[in-house]
């Protein structure tokens, strides 16, 4: 059974090609250590809801925009073997190096492991 990991993510507007870069490099490490698919999206239709939000729930801030992003997995196992050797990649390490310098606010992210339930 395939496993997804997604995030969301704060990022100033004015880094978010910063962003993109940074993304696509490290999509290519994901991929080249085991992920089958790895999708960057940006808001386009994200409003704050009258209880919870996208924009809530990264405290969005003026000038900033969401990213929505999620990893593709085999398998939950193959996921955690691949994270394993992702964490470990010289490329990675050298992007995480100083939080931030990242071009997003990482103590506003999270993220979460998930069991496919339908994938049509």
């Amino acid at each position: 059974m395939r496993y997804v990991d997604g995030y969301v993510v704060p990022v100033p507007k004015k880094k978010l090609e910063a962003y993109r870069r940074m993304a696509q490099k490290a999509s290519k490490v994901w991929r080249e250590h085991g992920a089958l698919e790895v999708v960057e999206c940006v808001a386009d239709d994200v409003k704050p809801g009258k209880s919870t939000s996208f924009p809530q729930a990264v405290k969005l801030k003026p000038g900033e925009t969401v990213v929505f992003s999620y990893i593709v997995y085999k398998s939950r196992a193959q996921r955690d073997r691949v994270n394993a050797k992702v964490m470990k990649d010289v490329r990675i390490k050298a992007m995480m190096g100083d939080l931030k310098d990242m071009p997003f606010d990482a103590k506003r992210m999270f993220w979460g492991g998930f069991k496919v339930l339908v994938n049509a």
